[in-house]
């Protein structure tokens, strides 16, 4: 058996689990592992150096699986950015079916991704992010809840409340995202009114996942409460895992007067490749969710996505339905 909703049918893909687009894990040998299971896997566009790095990525993945995958684009605001326009034309050019966009103003990229046939997943913090992604033209929304790794907003609104919140007015296609892990959560988010589920923190306590073995086993020992919130006070909030380094970013951050300059040296992202790729947890930030409080193993991705599922399945069919009284 299998559950099959509107995101499994736009992306054409087996399950309603996604692969969320993370900076320096969101690889080919993930994306595949991700996608051959079922699920839809995604390379993070900006892991790659340049954009013809990412083509030779794309053209990597496209060697491990025969299956749908796709392309995460996020697009910050910075002093110096990227060359977004040329990653989207490498993802255009690549022959990339779906993509997932986030952060600041992805109009034109929405629009050119759309003028190339291509599926846009827009990833959202709030529901009025959601609504005005639906206006852009996007084909589906990833909502993101509180619980999240990463960046989740500053309304502070945590998933069992912004999920349905956001499904009672987004007519598109939306997955539930932040706090997802199992069977349960899964189901939980068909019942508040979502398609489907993107993990991010899940798929790094992966076989396949490549980082090092002490930060899987970081995320396996972490409990629910072992997130740090930091940049608080330059409203640009983040959650991840509580490490000697985050917890500094939190101290020194909640001085008087503070500045982002203060925390710089810490919070590098080269810093944090360095953390996951050696496994010097003193090294950089570690981002993670809430969700560490119900990792407790390391599977590959096919038995993660399996289990999820098979879990699902027999919560909707076997505790809710007995629940029924005639």
């Amino acid at each position: 058996m299998a559950l099959r909703t509107r995101f499994t049918e736009l992306a054409g893909i087996e399950h309603p689990i996604v692969q969320g687009g993370m900076m320096w894990v969101g690889r080919a040998e993930l994306a595949a592992a991700v996608s051959n299971a079922g699920g839809l896997g995604l390379i993070t566009a900006l892991t790659q150096p340049t954009p013809d790095d990412l083509r030779r990525e794309i053209d990597r993945c496209r060697t491990m699986t025969d299956k749908p995958f796709g392309v995460n684009l996020t697009i910050l605001p910075s002093v110096s950015p990227p060359p977004y326009a040329e990653y989207r034309r490498a993802i255009i050019d690549s022959g990339i079916k779906i993509v997932e966009t986030a952060g600041y103003k992805p109009q034109e990229h929405v629009d050119d991704f759309k003028a190339h046939g291509i599926k846009v997943i827009h990833k959202c913090t709030a529901v009025r992010h959601a609504l005005s992604a639906e206006r852009m033209g996007v084909d589906a929304i990833s909502i993101d809840g509180f619980e999240c790794a990463g960046h989740p907003g500053e309304d502070d609104i945590p998933g069992l409340v912004l999920i349905p919140a956001a499904a009672d007015q987004v007519k598109i296609p939306m997955i539930a995202s932040g706090g997802f892990g199992d069977g349960r959560g899964l189901a939980a988010a068909l019942a508040l009114g979502a398609e489907g589920i993107n993990m991010g923190t899940r798929f790094c306590a992966t076989v396949e996942a490549p980082i090092h073995e002490n930060v899987k086993q970081l995320l396996v020992s972490n409990d629910e409460r072992a997130t740090n919130l930091i940049f608080r006070a330059f409203r640009n909030t983040g959650r991840v895992a509580k490490t000697s380094v985050s917890d500094q970013v939190v101290a020194i951050g909640g001085q008087a007067g503070a500045e982002f300059k203060d925390v710089q040296p810490l919070v590098s992202g080269a810093k944090g490749r360095i953390a996951l790729e050696t496994g010097d947890l003193d090294a950089g930030l570690i981002w993670a969710g809430q969700i560490q409080g119900l990792i407790h193993d390391i599977p590959t991705c096919d038995e993660l996505i399996s289990r999820i599922v098979r879990d699902a399945e027999a919560i909707i069919r076997g505790r809710l339905t007995s629940l029924l009284v005639a």
